[in-house]
């Protein structure tokens, strides 16, 4: 279960940009996060402030060694959650708005990716499907999905020279009624 602290960090859409940035580009300097995310320096090192008192983000040094300026990495690469974690009707209000936000974040990417689509030459996709399955088994998938696309992404060799965009992966699975 994730503290309410962290799904609060990681909601905010500035921040949540700064997180695909850093889970896509590892360690990044300050100055080039605000530059990539059209923001300012100071607007950038306060969410940064803000992500890594939740843990979510760590200052590294520098590659080059150079003190003066400030590099940032994920702390960590997941995040999971659901309302139902929460014993406090509070926190449950912000893990449901949250997942409504999570939800938002990846309509409007699809619908970015759509308008572009026309003009790409890289085709997405798209899948879904119907089956019976118990709470248990709903869980199983989750994990089977997760572990399939860590062991995706650690199969990608980024040293090869080919040329990789960035791709956005979302699924969801849930009860339903046909």
């Amino acid at each position: 279960m994730e503290d309410i602290s962290v799904i609060t960090a990681i909601t905010h859409p500035l921040r949540r940009r700064i997180v695909d940035r850093l889970l896509l580009h590892g360690a990044t300097q300050v100055g080039v996060l605000a530059r990539a995310l059209d923001a300012q320096v100071g607007s950038i090192s306060h969410h940064l402030r803000m992500l890594q008192k939740a843990g979510v983000v760590e200052q590294v040094d520098s590659p080059d060694g150079d003190r003066r300026a400030s590099w940032w990495q994920l702390a960590r690469r997941s995040f999971s959650w659901s309302s139902a974690d929460f014993e406090s009707p509070a926190d449950s209000l912000i893990a449901r708005e949250a997942q409504r936000a999570n939800v938002r974040n990846q309509l409007d990417r699809l619908q970015r990716w759509y308008r572009v689509s026309a003009q790409s030459d890289v085709e997405g996709f798209s899948t879904d499907t119907l089956a019976w399955a118990t709470s248990e088994e709903l869980n199983e998938l989750q994990h089977r999905l997760t572990s399939l696309l860590d062991e995706w992404k650690a199969g990608i060799d980024r040293t090869d020279g080919e040329e990789r965009l960035p791709v956005y992966f979302f699924a969801h699975g849930f009860p339903t009624e046909v």
